[in-house]
C-alpha cells in the first residue's frame, strides 16, 4: 500500500472583502494575499494586529469608533456588513483556515492541522451569527474535514514508513471517525441547505472515503493477524476489507481518475491478500473463520490535533503597532489576570488528569465494559449467520437424504470393486498353488516358499494389472474412509440446521444463572453506571470551568482601577470560580470510594464472569461448527460424486480383469493337464506280480522322484487301463 495513489482532498474558497474604512495599503495586503505560506503569514500578522487594535480602541458592536465592515458570504455570494471589528477578525481567521486547506490539498499536504486550528479558534472565540459560512454547523464540518484530512496525511506517511500494521489500522480507523463526523454534518438538513450544490459533491467524496479507509484499516488488521498466525481472523479481516472496498467503488462513480486509480490499486492489493489467505486456510491451516462482529473493533488513534492560534504571539504577529494607543498598565494588568486564570486552570487540570490516569489504569486492569458485562441478550436469539444457513437449507429439504444416499452408493461400488479384486487375487493364488504341485509331481525343485513359480504370460499380465488396481484401491480406500468420517461429523449438524428453529436455538449453549448470580450482575452494572456518571460529571465541570475562564474579561474594570488595587481586584474576580472548584474536588474525592465498591463487586463477579466466558466460548464454537458443517455440504457432495465416478470406472476395469483372470487360469489349468498326460505316456509299464483275477482301477503310484498321486486330484483322476492276465511262463521274466 506504500505506492497507492493519493486521494483528492477538499479545500475551501477564500472570502472576498468589501468596504472597510482602513488604509488602502493595509486593505490590499490583508485581503489579496498570495496563495502560499507567505499569504498565511500575512493573514496571521494582520489578525494579531487587529486583536491589539480592538483591545485599545472601542470598535466593537455599538461602540463609539465602530465602522461598517463588508465581506462576501461564500455560499450565496451576498455581501454581509457588520459594524464590529470582531467581524473583520473572524473573516480574516476564516480565510486563514481556507488558505491552509488549499495548501494542504496540494502535494506537500502539511497544512491541514493549521486549518483545523484556525476554524476551532473561530468557533470558540467569535459569534456565529455574522454569516452563514461561519455558523456553528459549518465550522464544525470544516474542523472535522480538516482533522480527517490531516489524519489521512499521517496515514500516508505511516504506510510509507512501514509502521506496524496495528498502528496503521488504528490511524486509518480514526480517519474514518473524523469523516463520519463530517458526514453527519453534511447529512444535516440545515447544513445541506446552507451549503447548496457543493453539499452533494462533498458528501459523495466523504462517504466514499469512509468505506475506503475502513477497508484500509481492516487490511492492516488482517496483516496483523497474519503476523500473529491467526489465519482464521486473517481471512475474515481481508474479506471485510474487500467488502468495504467494493462499497467504496460503488460510491466512486463520477469521481476523478485519481480516485479510480487509487481504488484499482487497492483492489489489487486486497484482492490478492484475500485470495491467498483463503486458499492457505482452506488447504493448509483449516482454522475456523470467526464472524467479524465477534472480533474486537478497531479503535481509532487520533494523532493529529487542531494547532492553536495565539493572536498575541510576537513571533507570529510581530511587534504591537498600537502599543502607544492604550495605557500599558491596563494591558499588563490584563495579561497578569489572564496568567492568574491560567494558573488556576493548570492546578485544577493537574488534579483531574492525575485522577483520570488512576481511573483509566484501574478500568483497563478490570477489563469491564458496562454494555457487555453480562452479554445475556445474545443467547435469546439465533445469530444472523446461522439464520441464513437455516433459511438456505429450508428450501433444500432433501439435503441430508441426498448426502446419505450418495455415500451409500459410493459404499456399494466400493464393496463391489473390493470383491472383484479379492476374487482375482484368490484365482491367482489358486493357480500358483496348482502350478507348484505340478512342479513337484514332475520332480522339479519348486521355488522357495514365498517365491511363486513364474506364471504364464497371460497370468503375469493379469497379476501386474491386479497389483496396480489393488494399489489404487488401497489409496482410494483411505480417502473413502476420511470422506465417511467427514460425513459422520457433519450429518448431525446438517439435520439440526434442516429442522425447526426451536431445535437450533435449543442446541446453542446458554448460561444458567442463579438469583444470587443475577444480583451480583445487577450490583456490578449499577456501580459501573456510577463510574460513568462520575466521568461525565467531571468532564462537564471541566468544560464549564474552561468556558467561564474564556469569557472572563475584566479589561474595562482594569482601566478604571488604581494600580495599587489590582491584586485585590484579581482576588475578588477569581472568587467566582470557587463554587465550581468545590464541585470538582467533591467529584475527585468520590473516586476512591467508587473504585473500592467496584473492586468488591468485581471479586463477587469473578465466578459469574468465568462461567459466562465459558458459555460464550461454547456458544461461539457451536455456531462456528454449525456454519462449517453447512459450508462442508457442497464439498462432501462433490467429493462423493467424484468417488462414485472413480469407483464406477475402477469397477468396470476390475470386472474385465476378473474375466481375463478366469480365462487365463482356465488356460493354465488346461496346459497343466496336457503336460501331465505327456509325462504319463513316457512312464514304462509296471513289473508283473503274482496273478490276480483282474487288475483293479487304481491311481498311479510312482517311486520317490516320480509322480505323487496325492498331487493329482486337482488335475483330474488318473487311472491305468485294465491289462489282460499274463501267461504263466511269462510271469517270471523281468519286464
Amino acid at each position: 500500500m506504500e505506492a497507492v495513489p493519493r486521494m483528492p482532498m477538499i479545500w475551501l474558497d477564500l472570502k472576498e472583502a468589501g468596504e472597510f474604512a482602513f488604509n488602502a495599503a493595509v486593505k490590499k495586503s490583508a485581503v489579496n494575499v498570495p496563495r502560499d505560506f507567505e499569504g498565511c503569514s500575512t493573514l496571521r500578522k494582520y489578525f494579531g494586529q487587529l486583536h491589539y487594535l480592538q483591545s485599545r480602541i472601542p470598535m466593537g458592536a455599538e461602540q463609539e469608533a465602530a465602522v461598517p465592515i463588508a465581506w462576501t458570504e461564500i455560499f450565496s455570494g451576498k455581501t454581509v456588513t457588520h459594524e464590529d471589528i470582531k467581524y473583520e477578525q473572524a473573516c480574516i481567521l476564516y480565510n486563514l483556515g481556507a488558505l491552509h486547506s488549499m495548501l494542504g490539498a496540494m502535494d506537500k499536504r502539511v497544512s491541514e492541522e493549521c486549518a483545523a486550528g484556525a476554524f476551532t479558534y473561530l468557533r470558540d472565540h467569535f459569534p456565529h451569527s455574522y454569516s452563514v459560512d461561519m455558523s456553528h454547523q459549518i465550522l464544525n464540518l470544516n474542523i472535522n474535514l480538516m482533522l480527517g484530512q490531516a489524519q489521512e496525511c499521517l496515514l500516508e506517511k505511516s504506510m510509507l514508513d512501514n509502521r506496524k500494521s496495528f498502528l496503521v489500522a488504528r490511524i486509518s480507523a480514526q480517519v474514518v471517525d473524523y469523516y463520519k463526523e463530517a458526514c453527519r454534518a453534511l447529512e444535516n438538513s440545515e447544513t445541506a441547505s446552507l451549503l447548496g450544490k457543493i453539499q452533494k459533491d462533498w458528501k459523495k467524496l466523504v462517504q466514499m472515503k469512509i468505506y475506503y479507509f475502513a477497508a484500509v484499516a481492516h487490511l492492516h488488521m488482517g496483516k496483523q493477524a497474519e503476523e500473529q498466525q491467526k489465519f482464521g481472523e486473517r481471512v475474515i479481516y481481508f474479506q471485510s476489507a474487500l467488502d468495504k472496498l467494493n462499497e467504496a467503488i460503488k460510491l466512486a462513480k463520477g469521481q476523478p481518475e485519481t480516485v479510480q486509480e487509487a481504488l484499482r490499486f487497492t483492489m489489487d492489493v486486497i484482492g490478492g491478500k484475500y485470495n491467498s489467505a483463503k486458499k492457505d486456510n482452506d488447504f493448509i491451516y483449516h482454522e475456523a473463520v470467526p464472524a467479524l462482529d465477534t472480533l474486537q473493533s478497531v479503535k481509532g488513534a487520533p494523532l493529529v490535533k487542531a494547532l492553536p492560534v495565539n493572536p498575541t504571539d510576537p513571533a507570529v504577529t510581530g511587534p504591537d503597532i498600537f502599543a502607544k494607543l492604550v495605557p500599558m498598565a491596563a494591558h499588563e494588568a490584563s495579561s497578569l489576570y489572564s496568567e492568574e486564570k491560567a494558573k488556576l486552570l493548570r492546578d485544577v487540570m493537574a488534579k483531574i488528569e492525575a485522577k483520570n490516569e488512576v481511573l483509566d489504569q484501574f478500568m483497563d486492569s478490570m477489563q469491564l465494559d458496562p454494555e457487555t458485562v453480562d452479554n445475556l441478550d445474545m443467547y435469546s436469539h439465533i445469530p444472523p449467520i446461522l439464520m441464513e444457513k437455516c433459511a438456505a437449507l429450508s428450501v433444500r429439504p432433501d439435503t441430508v437424504k441426498n448426502l446419505v444416499q450418495s455415500m451409500q452408493v459410493l459404499s456399494g461400488v466400493f464393496t463391489d470393486v473390493e470383491a472383484s479384486l479379492k476374487e482375482i487375487r484368490d484365482l491367482l493364488e489358486e493357480d500358483e498353488a496348482q502350478e507348484r504341485k505340478l512342479q513337484e509331481l514332475l520332480g522339479k525343485v519348486p521355488p522357495p516358499q514365498g517365491s511363486p513359480p513364474p506364471p504364464s504370460p497371460g497370468l503375469a499380465e493379469v497379476s501386474k494389472e491386479c497389483s496396480k488396481y489393488m494399489e489404487v484401491h488401497q489409496k482410494a480406500s483411505f480417502t473413502n474412509t476420511e470422506l465417511h468420517k467427514a460425513m459422520n461429523l457433519h450429518i448431525g449438524n446438517l439435520r439440526l440446521l434442516s429442522g425447526p428453529l426451536e431445535q437450533v436455538r435449543a442446541a446453542l449453549p446458554s448460561p444458567t444463572l442463579t438469583e444470587d448470580d443475577k444480583q451480583v450482575l445487577q450490583n456490578l452494572k449499577r456501580i459501573l453506571g456510577k463510574v460513568q456518571e462520575m466521568r461525565d460529571q467531571r468532564t462537564s465541570l471541566e468544560q464549564q470551568l474552561r468556558e467561564m475562564i474564556q469569557k472572563d474579561d475584566i479589561t474595562t474594570s482594569l482601566v478604571t482601577t488604581d494600580r495599587s488595587e489590582m491584586k485585590k481586584l484579581f482576588e475578588e474576580q477569581l472568587k467566582k470560580y470557587d463554587q465550581i472548584k468545590v464541585y470538582l474536588e467533591q467529584n475527585l474525592a468520590a473516586q476512591e470510594n467508587v473504585l473500592k465498591a467496584l473492586t468488591d463487586a468485581n471479586v463477587k463477579y469473578a465466578a459469574v464472569r468465568k462461567a459466562l466466558a465459558e458459555v460464550e466460548h461454547k456458544w461461539n464454537t457451536t455456531v462456528q461448527t454449525l456454519v462449517a458443517s453447512y459450508e462442508a455440504y457442497e464439498d462432501l457432495m462433490k467429493k462423493s460424486q467424484e468417488g462414485k465416478d472413480f469407483y464406477t470406472d475402477l469397477e468396470g476395469k476390475a470386472a474385465k480383469l476378473l474375466e481375463k483372470a478366469r480365462a487365463a487360469c482356465q488356460a493354465a489349468e488346461t496346459n497343466r493337464q496336457q503336460i501331465l498326460e505327456k509325462e504319463m505316456k513316457k512312464q514304462p509299464p509296471p513289473r508283473p506280480t503274482a496273478p490276480k483275477p483282474a487288475l483293479q482301477k487304481k491311481p498311479l503310484e510312482l517311486e520317490a522322484g516320480g509322480l505323487d498321486a496325492g498331487a493329482l486330484p486337482p488335475l483330474g483322476s488318473l487311472v491305468l487301463p485294465e491289462l489282460p492276465e499274463l501267461p504263466e511262463e511269462l510271469r517270471s521274466l523281468p519286464p
